[in-house]
């Protein structure tokens, strides 16, 4: 069914279209909702529930107006593109990944307050030569 409000079904195959993860709690269950988190590339966490059993019974307007907003947070039209036709939801850029040659943030702070390394000279070193001029401060005798 496309359009209006979707049953609970259609709301558990939104979240493994998209790709939710099911919470389970401290035993290894779900309790009487399948819980779902969904972690977005802007850092935010949704969760959004659903009550057992997960079936054709399908949400008053409110609460599924509610659900749309405040927990899945898309609009209705992404919603069934995304359960009828699988398209997923934008949810804007995908963080890159960390570099492989980033430096560690503790190291970084060291080299720039404790050895005294220009910023932009720190943003130019490898990991090797960071610890080469971390380890020859650290070498000096102390004052």
């Amino acid at each position: 069914m496309s359009g209006g409000a979707a049953s609970r079904r259609d709301h558990d195959r939104f979240c493994q279209i998209e790709g939710w993860d099911q919470v389970r709690n401290a035993r290894g269950r779900t309790g009487h909702h399948h819980t779902y988190e969904l972690k977005l590339p802007d850092g935010r966490i949704l969760r959004t529930r659903i009550s057992h059993p997960v079936n054709s019974d399908t949400y008053g307007a409110r609460t599924w107006s509610h659900i749309l907003r405040d927990q899945l947070d898309v609009t209705e039209p992404e919603f069934w593109a995304c359960v009828d036709e699988r398209k997923l939801p934008d949810r804007g850029p995908v963080a890159d990944e960390t570099p492989a040659n980033a430096l560690p943030a503790s190291l970084v702070h060291q080299l720039i307050h404790v050895a005294g390394v220009p910023e932009d000279e720190v943003a130019r070193m490898s990991l090797e030569r960071a610890v080469e001029v971390m380890t020859a401060h650290w070498s000096q005798p102390t004052e």
